[in-house]
This record gives C-alpha cells, structure tokens and sequence, in this order.
C-alpha cells in the first residue's frame, strides 16, 4: 500500500460569531452607553439574556443613586408654565415691563423678576442711545410700574418666597431706581456675604438692589462663587441662577440632568434609547426664548416614557408637543379656508398697510418633517400635494400662550375645513381627530417600518446593515403594532447583530465617547458644566442641533484629524483630574498588589480596566511610546492641576504620587485609543 501523503495542516476554526465575554462586551457597548466598572462581571453573573429583557423594562431597575443625583434639579420636575413663571425668560419680562404680567411682590422671585426687568429695560435703553450705558445711567435705569406687581398664589413662587419666609423684605417694589453703582465690591463686603449662613445668603442677595448685585457677581472670582453656593439646598443654588439669569439656569440644568443620567442611569437601554429618538424627533434649544423651557417637558414627558414602549404613541407625544409645534412652526399655521384666514383677509381689506395679516397662513413645515424624518422616510412614496394636504390636516393643531409656558391646543377657528386626501386615504373632516387617524395612518405604513427599523439597525449594528436584518426588524414592528423593544428584541437575537465583521465597528459620536469616558474611569461628578463644554468643542451639544434631521450617527461625520485632538485632550484633562468637579478612580482587578509598578504593568492593569476588551499590539506600543515621550521633555513629571488621590482598591496598597501622574498619562492615552473610540 502507498504511503500517504501527510495531510495538510488545517487552519484554526474562527466562529463568524462573537463568542464568551466579547459577547458581554459588545451588548454593553451598543445598548448603553459603555461598561462601567464591574459591569462585565455583573452580566455575566446574571445572563446577557435575562440583563437585556430588565433593561428593556426600565421601571424595574433600581434606580435611587440617580434620583439622588437628579433631585439637584428641581427645576426639571416643573411644567413649562412653572419653569417660566419661576425664571422668567426675556419675553415674560417684557411682557411684565408693559404690566401684562403680574410680579411677585416680594421675596426672592420678586428679586428675580426685579433683576431681569432691570436688564431688559437697560438693554432696550443701550439699543435705543446705540452706545453702551455708563454705571450713573444704570443706577437710574426707569423703575417698574408699581401697579404691576401683584399678590400671586403660584405655587412656584410659593416655593421660592419659602426661603425667607422668616425675614421681612423692605425694598419697595420701584427698587429699579437705584443709589450709584459701586466701582467695585470691596472684598471685605463679599467676605462678609459669603460668610453668612445658607439661609441669610439668600435673603441677602434677593434684597440687593439690582446694580449692586451686578457688581457684586462680576467682583466674584472662581473660588468664591463655589463659597457662595457652599451650603445650599438644590432650590437655594437655583434661586441664586435665577437671580443672575434665569434663562441660563433652566438650560444648564436641563443639559446637566440629561448627562447624569447617561452616565449613572443603571437604566442605560432607556437612556441610549432616549437619545436616539430625541435626535430622531429633534427640536433645536435656541428656536426661541420659550424653548429651553419646553424642553424640559418634551424629553421626560413626550420622549422617555414612550422609547421602548409603542412608536404610535410616541408620534403622538411629539406631535402634541409645543415644542415640536413652535420648533416646525406648526402652532403658527392657518388653513387658507378657515374662519381665521377669512378674518384675516377682511383685516387686510379693511388695512392693507398691515404686513403682518398678509404673512399668515398654511405652514407646510411639521407636515414635511412628519413624512420625510418622523415616519415613511425621504423615499416614502409621497408627493408635494401629500404635504399640502397633510398641512391642511395638522391646522388648528397650536399652543396656547407660548410665551407663558401654554399647553397643546386644538383651535378650530385656524382648522381647514372639509374632506383632504393625503397618501392615497381620504380624512373626513373631524377637527383634532383628522390629525390623530394621520399619525395611526403614518405609524402603521410598512415604509415607516422599514425607516425606523433602518435608523435603529444604523445605531446599535453598522453604518451600513444588512437587508436582512432590516427586513427581520420591519416585519416585528408591523407584527407588534409598532413595539419598539419587540424591534429590538429581533435585533438582539439576530445572527447580524451577533457577527464578528461588526465587533468594534461603531464610532462613538462626541456623546457617547464623552459619557463613555466617565463611566469607564469611574467618574465622581458634582460640575457637569465640563462635559458640556467638551461636547461643544467637539460639535456635538446638548439639544444643539439646528437642522430637524438632527445629529449623524455614521462614523463619517465625526472623525478627522481635529476631531481626534479634541478627543484626546479630553481624555487626558479627565484622566489627569484637570476638570474641575470631576474625579476620576480606577481600582485594580489584580488580586496581588503590584510590588514595583512600571509602565509596562500598569498600561496592562488599565487596559484590563478601561477598554472593553484588549488593545491591538500596535496601540499598546504606541501608548507606551506617547508615555515614555512625555517622561522624556518632563510633561509627565508636571503635578496635573487640581490632581487628587485615586481611591485605593482593596487590593492594592497606597499609590506613590509618581506612579499616580503615570497612571493618569497612561488613562488618558488609553482613553483615547482608537479600541476605545469604537462601540
């Protein structure tokens, strides 16, 4: 018998699957915001399935550190109406100035209220002489009507006035014409205010007069306006916003509530899921003054509680948003044949020199969007006359009051009358009802399901899906009515969304790469104002968004040589403590202490940490190389300003500042690797 000839070597068989704990990784990677510490282990302790379906039932999951967290901004608990009689946007004081508006007569929002209308009017007086206003002019800026300010039983002034309930306040409501105003605070007086306790701070600045407290902020350095707030209760800290600018108070704590839950939310599908639709149903912050307001609303009542539960109602929520109806100028729209476009026409008969009668009408804006971003997609099959139509449905459909904070309402005098057809379906005439069977009728088209299966396979799989997939995902939304978790449950157990070619595949946009960062080094935040700054540096703010198609989630729009810098200064900044209220801590999973750390060791014990799974060997050398080169010109040996001690791990002894600086260099060079960049 011959010999044979030895067979060939067979190749190592590679799974097209992902397998063991990169299946962990990967599912924590696309559905929250990234791994913290510990998370790895605590799936797979309890099963990727049985974590995936709790997260897709967000009531369930334990959640008070965050609401500890989130009860620093009461004002996102308020409606719009409160939010803007508590901190009166420009537009409420004007309105307040000409005595349309009822003012506090005393207490802390009338202060409020008094600082801003001392504001406006002296804006409005620098407009007026186009040359900026001297401190004399300030001083004697015109008072308010004293006839304007009204007892109020608002219970948001209720809450504010409560802070010096025990004090009298003496200023006379015509305070505006106030003594000259100081050069300058002498510091002893800012010494002696910031020394007073809690409630007498308070009390002190409501009964400034507005020029004094003007100059009293602005002689205010950065450790000082920490001494002020030192001490205060969340409503105290947002009375002291409100007295400088309440505007930006409701912004900030509108942007800062949002990140604290990105980042500490053990809810992380429903906040993933959140930023996915509000950027889906995007409406801009600056639009206009009564915006930040609205906002608050729009995403915890319209947007939150309905991301993983049925699209329809989801659409529903949106479209009766005041936000969305101002955002796409919806609440300005008037059908051509309706009784108030008939009275408008008289109007201009009667005076034709009137512009503004001329410029009313149908506004075609929110029922483009609808069609084209919210539900059957730009190759939805529908027509300009489509929009039309859909226009003349959604009349009526306006908010009352916005500059107050008003609600949704249905107006039938703006409503266009009779029978439409839109899309091939006729919608009889029914008032509010006409819009409603629209928004079923868009939900429930096929082409919508196979835009929103396509945008939500684009975020959680590839820049590029399968077909397949998609299909898979179009047919369970159709099937479940529009479930969005029966979407993603097909996702989840798709072998798409399992298969290696998409492991890592996903850049992080600024977002994501942001509150990744801080999850992954354990981040103790108290200052959010940071991470805002960085999302604006890298093109990404908070509610930022001008354009209705909202942020890209393909990796094109948010790589470039620019953009990797400013991802890598932050992650240094972060790692190295430089970010003030900010502190980050990695503790070592090693079960021995490291007797001599060196670099080598230490990158290898924060890679374990920090990435979700291992770096190529090209990174590693690379970060390696960065650290020695630093060492080298001196940077690393430079204490890193506001550095702080890392918590010591149980398992490791006290750390030697030197080999904390190497740590907080090789954390942020790790950070900002290019395996940490991926999803």
């Amino acid at each position: 018998m011959p010999a044979q000839a030895p067979a060939a070597a067979r190749s190592a068989y590679h799974s097209p699957k992902i397998e063991g704990d990169e299946r962990i990784r990967h599912a924590l990677n696309r559905f929250t915001f990234g791994p913290r510490p510990g998370d790895l282990e605590a799936v797979r302790a309890q099963g990727l399935d049985l974590w995936f379906d709790q997260q897709l039932h967000p009531t369930a999951i334990d959640q008070s550190e965050l609401n500890a967290r989130l009860a620093q901004y009461p004002a996102t608990q308020l409606s719009s109406e409160e939010l803007l009689y508590r901190m009166p946007s420009n537009a409420v004081i004007r309105q307040a100035l000409a005595g349309k508006v009822p003012v506090p007569e005393q207490g802390a929002l009338h202060a409020v209220y008094e600082n801003q209308m001392f504001r406006v009017a002296e804006k409005k007086q620098e407009k007026q002489n186009d040359v900026p206003a001297s401190k004399s002019d300030r001083a004697s800026a015109p008072a308010m009507d004293a006839s304007a300010a009204m007892t109020t039983d608002n219970a948001a002034a209720k809450l504010l006035d409560s802070l010096d309930a025990d004090a009298e306040d003496t200023r006379p409501a015509n305070a505006m014409a106030a003594a000259p105003a100081p050069s300058g605070m002498e510091p002893s007086r800012i010494a002696a205010l910031l020394a007073l306790p809690p409630e007498q701070r308070i009390i002190r600045l409501s009964t400034m007069q507005p020029v004094e407290f003007d100059e009293f902020f602005k002689s205010l350095r950065g450790p000082q306006r920490a001494s002020l707030t030192a001490g205060l209760s969340p409503e105290m800290k947002e009375t002291v916003g409100a007295l400088e600018n309440p505007q930006r108070t409701v912004a900030e704590e509108l942007i800062a509530q949002r990140l604290t839950r990105d980042i500490y939310s053990n809810a992380q599908l429903q906040e993933v899921m959140t930023d996915f639709w509000f950027n889906h149903f995007n409406v801009y912050l600056r639009k206009n003054e009564a915006m930040p307001y609205y906002l608050v609303s729009y995403e915890r009542d319209a947007i939150r509680p309905h991301a993983l539960g049925k699209f329809e109602d989801l659409l529903e929520a949106t479209a009766h948003s005041p936000a969305m109806l101002l955002y796409l100028d919806n609440a300005e729209s008037i059908g051509p044949q309706s009784r108030a476009a008939e009275r408008a026409r008289m109007n201009m008969a009667r005076d034709a020199s009137n512009p503004k009668k001329a410029q009313e009408g149908l506004n075609e804006n929110y029922a483009r969007e609808l069609m084209e971003l919210h539900t059957l997609g730009v190759n939805g099959g529908y027509t300009q006359a489509d929009v039309i139509q859909v226009a003349h449905i959604l009349t009526g459909w306006t908010v009352d009051r916005p500059q107050r904070g008003g609600g949704f309402v249905f107006n039938p005098n703006r409503h266009e009358p009779g029978t439409k057809k839109a899309l091939g379906k006729k919608f009889k005439e029914n008032g509010e009802g006409e819009g409603r069977d629209l928004l079923h009728f868009l939900a429930t088209r096929p082409a919508t399901a196979q835009f929103v299966s396509r945008k939500l396979a684009v975020r959680f799989v590839s820049d590029d899906p399968p077909e397949s997939l998609v299909e898979r995902m179009s047919k369970s939304y159709l099937s479940s009515g529009g479930d969005i978790a029966a979407v993603l449950k097909t996702m989840f157990h798709s072998p798409e969304f399992w298969s290696t070619a998409v492991y890592r595949a996903k850049v992080k946009t600024p977002l994501e790469y942001v509150v990744s960062a801080a999850q992954a080094s354990n981040a103790d935040i108290t200052n959010l104002r940071p991470l805002a700054n960085a999302l604006r540096e890298m093109g990404m703010p908070l509610y930022g968004a001008i354009p209705p198609t909202g942020y890209k989630w393909e990796a094109s729009d948010w790589i470039s040589t620019e953009a990797l810098v400013k991802r890598m200064n932050f992650a240094l900044s972060l790692a190295a403590n430089r970010l003030p209220g900010i502190t980050t801590a990695w503790p070592s999973k090693d079960s021995e202490p490291v007797a001599t750390p060196n670099p080598q060791s230490e990158e290898s014990r924060l890679e374990s940490t920090l990435i979700a799974g291992a770096v190529s060997d090209s990174t590693r050398s690379a970060v390696l190389e960065q650290f020695a080169a630093q060492n080298t010109s001196g940077q690393a040996a430079q204490p890193p300003p506001r550095a702080q001690s890392m918590p010591v791990s149980e398992n490791r002894p006290p750390v030697p500042a030197a080999v904390e600086k190497q740590d907080q260099l090789l954390a942020g060079l790790l950070l900002g690797s290019p395996e940490f960049q991926r999803r």
